[in-house]
């Protein structure tokens, strides 16, 4: 990802867009497959997220040590940067690598978010902080002797998507898709003239102008 649009900014600026019209550029593209399973969606509706990746990963493992285990997730949350995602690859589908404390550390450190194919825990808690997380399931089965993390900052496969370091992770209550980090700025752009585009169809649609016409005057539909 370049240095000419700051990272804060960057990420403003993909949180007002919607992750429908990002996919349709990067499907303008051939990237096609930028879009995680499904089965991932926000604990509630509203929650919204777009923020640089910060991928980890794990695996299940019920002889693992749980110090090692825990020092090792604490470094990793303790590591994530400002206007992160962190986003997980877990693997695991019985117990939850996120939960109150994990949030605390994320919301002090300045994250935008947390995307996980896999679980969540303290969910009253993060629903009363509003912290936009996104997870398949929810238990309250705790991850640390079931499950082991094994690195971050590092690239990952999160519900069928690679995600790497410096990617873009937007998210909304359609679903969650990843942006190249080094086509970042560019895919924001068309993004943007695209929902401008597509908010002249929608005016020209509700004036009673004809689908088609519209189609064939804006290119969009």
């Amino acid at each position: 990802m370049t240095d000419a649009i700051p990272t804060g900014e960057l990420c403003d600026r993909y949180a007002s867009l919607y992750p429908g019209a990002i996919t349709d550029v990067l499907d303008d593209r051939s990237l096609e497959d930028q879009t995680l399973d499904p089965g991932v969606g926000p604990l509630k509706d509203h929650m919204t997220t777009a923020g640089i990746a910060y991928p980890c990963i794990g695996r299940p493992n019920r002889s693992v040590d749980n110090d090692e285990n825990v020092r090792k997730i604490l470094k990793m949350l303790g590591d994530a940067p400002e206007n992160a995602v962190v986003i997980y690859e877990t693997n695991a589908t019985d117990s939850a690598q996120i939960g109150e404390l994990s949030v605390e550390c994320l919301m002090a450190n300045g994250c935008r978010g947390a995307v996980l194919d896999g679980g969540a825990r303290d969910l009253d808690y993060i629903l009363e902080n509003d912290f936009p997380l996104f997870t398949r399931f929810r238990t309250p089965a705790d991850a640390v002797p079931r499950w082991e993390l094994l690195d971050w900052d590092t690239t990952a496969v999160v519900a069928g998507v690679e995600v790497s370091p410096g990617d873009v992770v937007v998210g909304d209550i359609d679903g969650v898709v990843v942006v190249p980090g080094e086509i970042a700025e560019e895919v924001l752009r068309d993004a943007e003239a695209l929902a401008d585009t597509e908010d002249a169809v929608r005016e020209a649609v509700r004036d009673g102008t004809h689908p088609v016409d519209a189609y064939e005057e804006y290119g969009v539909f």
